[in-house]
């Protein structure tokens, strides 16, 4: 049964982001005392659901995203194997760099253990042994426990001694799993690896004229500022539009725009792209959670980072990557004639399909949000981000199918682009779907 601070946490989790939360309120609305509430919200703002902001109060915020692991250590190895600690406590923090299976006589393995390697093996004493002594951490398999010296030992080097109920080659696959996550999300670049910092972002004060602004844009060329509060938190945008027909003495706090759309340094930049493109910003400015000014984003940088992302090949494949690399672009006939128009082909393998055998609905709707984008980069030569599928599923698509994926641009625009797509099997049409595309801008 839920306990009444679990209830406080579901409830303010449940709050629209920049509701303001009280302890007074909480009490009220949910019928418990204002000690309870004050210690939920003080939890809540420990796992990042909301944030106090001087002058403001507490507010609801965006659960900010884990940050990409950068390193893994034996404590991360703990959690992922679901396993517990025997000994070496004080090396949890310490960092994997590679791990070796014991399957091996003692005098075979000691060429592979390295210092910050990890020793997998079952109820060997010898090698658990080795293995601390040439300065590297131990991970039992099978849930079998090890010697008091081998513990002593442990925690005399401050190397860990795991444990864990799977066996040998399940665990190497857990952990090789985790090094693999580790490289995509180095992959996905986010607001903090582009944004311009505070030193370099052009800005105007709150309490400034007009006249400063006119000032500032004509010594930089641009016509769009954020405009910040002594605290340096943005309270508005200024733009030439904002400005027009007014007089040079009037505050810029009273021709601003307020409540201006902002971004976090840990927002991608693919979703920073999306909302530029579709409101057509030229400029957001990059907060921390009490809107404090940290820089800012162009448009032109973001459309950069996203033609660079879309270019270079990731460090490790994501799924999505394992279904479009199938992919095959037919682009001449038999004889080697180039075909008018170019079609992309795909078998159906069995990790594409559900659990009665035919392609999994998602797997279908990737492979057709990939054949869209490949098609406007062949046609037009322009990177786009998917905004929109309407699919009609018509026919089963079986295990081992060979499909055809056709497709036509329908519309093609600066800011969006439109296709039909048909999917064949034995020039019988399966399925159909209409693709919406966001254009890129060339940068």
């Amino acid at each position: 049964m839920a306990t009444k601070h679990d209830l406080i946490l579901e409830h303010i989790e449940s709050l629209p982001v920049g509701e303001r939360i009280s302890v007074r309120s909480i009490a009220k609305n949910l019928s418990v005392s204002e000690g309870t509430a004050y210690r939920a919200i003080k939890d809540a703002e420990n796992i990042g659901l909301v944030s106090t902001i001087q002058r403001v109060g507490t507010i609801r915020i965006e659960r900010k995203l884990k940050k990409n692991i950068e390193r893994l250590t034996f404590g991360e190895v703990v959690r992922i194997i679901e396993g517990d600690v025997l000994g070496g406590t004080a090396g949890l923090d310490k960092d994997l760099n590679r791990f070796v299976i014991g399957a091996m006589t003692e005098e075979a393995m000691q060429r592979y253990i390295t210092p910050g390697s990890l020793l997998i093996v079952g109820n060997r004493t010898g090698a658990q042994r080795l293995a601390l002594k040439d300065g590297a951490a131990v991970l039992i398999t099978g849930g079998f426990d090890t010697d008091p010296e081998i513990a002593e030992l442990a925690d005399e080097l401050e190397l860990p001694v795991l444990r864990t109920t799977y066996d040998s080659f399940t665990v190497a696959t857990m952990i090789n799993r985790a090094l693999s996550d580790q490289l995509i999300k180095k992959d996905i670049m986010q607001v903090s690896d582009i944004y311009m910092p505070l030193e370099k972002t052009q800005y105007l004060q709150a309490g400034e004229p007009i006249s400063s602004y006119q000032t500032l844009s004509e010594k930089t060329g641009h016509s769009r500022f954020p405009v910040v509060n002594k605290n340096m938190r943005v309270m508005g945008i200024v733009t030439a539009k904002d400005i027009l027909g007014k007089a040079d003495n009037q505050l810029l706090d009273r021709v601003m725009t307020r409540e201006p759309i902002v971004v976090k340094t840990n927002m991608s930049v693919a979703s920073v792209s999306h909302r530029m493109i579709w409101d057509g910003l030229e400029m957001m400015p990059v907060v921390e959670d009490d809107l404090t000014l940290l820089g800012m984003v162009s448009r032109q940088d973001v459309m950069k980072a996203m033609q660079l992302v879309q270019r270079q090949p990731q460090m490790s494949n994501t799924i999505s990557d394992q279904i479009v690399g199938e992919i095959v672009m037919v682009d001449a006939d038999r004889e080697g004639n180039p075909l008018e128009h170019p079609y992309f082909k795909f078998e159906v393998s069995p990790q594409m399909v559900n659990s009665v055998g035919t392609i999994s609905f998602g797997v279908l709707s990737e492979l057709l949000a990939n054949v869209a984008q490949r098609s406007l980069m062949i046609d037009q030569r322009r990177n786009t981000i998917i905004e929109q599928m309407n699919l009609h599923y018509l026919r089963l698509i079986q295990l081992e199918s060979e499909i055809e994926i056709h497709t036509k641009i329908l519309e093609f625009g600066r800011r969006s682009a439109k296709l039909d797509l048909e999917v064949y099997i034995d020039n019988v049409i399966v399925a159909k779907a209409l693709v919406v595309c966001q254009v890129m801008e060339r940068s």
